[in-house]
């Protein structure tokens, strides 16, 4: 096969767009599909500052390495777990990535929150997945609101979004439904959240992290085998190899014609008020992230 820009031998081949590129030619693709993804959706506005959430994996870094090339005033952020055997060698990662690619590094410490994961899993019912998920996403938050950052981005990229709205399509979840999108807009307490991978598959992530030279993150979490999100993602596959481009074309339809439906239908959201424990806003009186703190420090008592 010959590389679709340039015509030398292509060494990287992507049945969903039914071309491939060689190793430049690729870097130049993957760098448009970022651009217009923040392009078409207003991501980032010129002289805005962006808080980038590192897990060290391939996806996260690769977004952070070509945010900073694009020009955009990034920093990057890690959540340390406190996960024995996994949380060390990951933040180990996104530490000389960073130095590598001279990213600015904030790191938040579950443990120092009161948040270790291994104390979650052992004190709570709820999934422990479910109950990272959100530790992080309140930790990420909270760090792009004190900083003053204009929008927070995630590495999602197109198999994980797929994957949410296939899930959230079997369960005809309408409030998640009108919420899935590239672009969460700020509102109350909340940062702007961006996903600019969102064209862009896992295989094309990992290429372009493997070009690029970039050490990443390749253990799964110790917690996560089971998970419902995994085998939505195989299902997807399956579609995508004997159909190139469903993925895609399934989200950008959503985006295109079944959003506006689920928002156009949506109830008013609920009204938040300060959580009395953190300040964040929540529809309890206690967030549920400061709930989880205080059984964990019931649980040692």
């Amino acid at each position: 096969m010959k590389c679709r820009r340039c015509r030398a031998t292509a060494q990287v081949k992507l049945p969903s767009h039914h071309t491939g590129f060689c190793p430049e030619c690729f870097d130049v693709f993957f760098s448009r599909q970022v651009a217009k993804a923040i392009k078409d959706h207003s991501m980032i506005r010129p002289g805005e500052r962006v808080l980038v959430a590192l897990s060290g994996g391939k996806d996260s870094l690769g977004l952070a390495r070509e945010l900073a090339r694009q020009g955009h005033d990034i920093t990057g952020l890690h959540v340390y777990l406190g996960i024995a055997g996994s949380s060390d060698q990951v933040l180990g990662k996104v530490d000389a990535f960073c130095q590598r690619e001279s990213i600015p590094l904030q790191v938040a410490s579950a443990p120092e929150e009161g948040l270790a994961i291994p104390l979650i899993k052992e004190c709570l019912t709820r999934p422990v997945c479910a109950a990272c998920g959100a530790i992080k996403r309140h930790l990420f938050n909270k760090a792009a609101m004190d900083g003053g950052f204009e929008a927070l981005a995630t590495g999602h990229n197109l198999d994980d979004e797929t994957a949410r709205l296939f899930a959230n399509t079997l369960r005809w979840d309408d409030a998640y439904l009108a919420d899935q999108g590239p672009v969460m807009p700020a509102r109350q307490g909340f940062a702007r959240r961006i996903k600019p991978l969102y064209r862009l598959g896992e295989y094309e992530t990992a290429a372009y992290a493997f070009l690029a030279g970039i050490d990443h993150g390749t253990a799964a979490c110790p917690y996560s085998p089971g998970a419902s999100f995994t085998h939505h993602k195989e299902l997807l596959a399956g579609l995508e190899e004997r159909s190139p481009g469903a993925k895609l074309q399934f989200y950008e339809n959503f985006l295109k014609r079944g959003r506006p439906a689920f928002e156009k239908a949506r109830e008013a959201p609920p009204d938040l008020s300060p959580c009395l424990t953190c300040g964040f806003p929540t529809q309890r009186e206690t967030c549920t992230v400061c709930a989880m703190r205080e059984a964990v420090r019931e649980a040692a008592c």
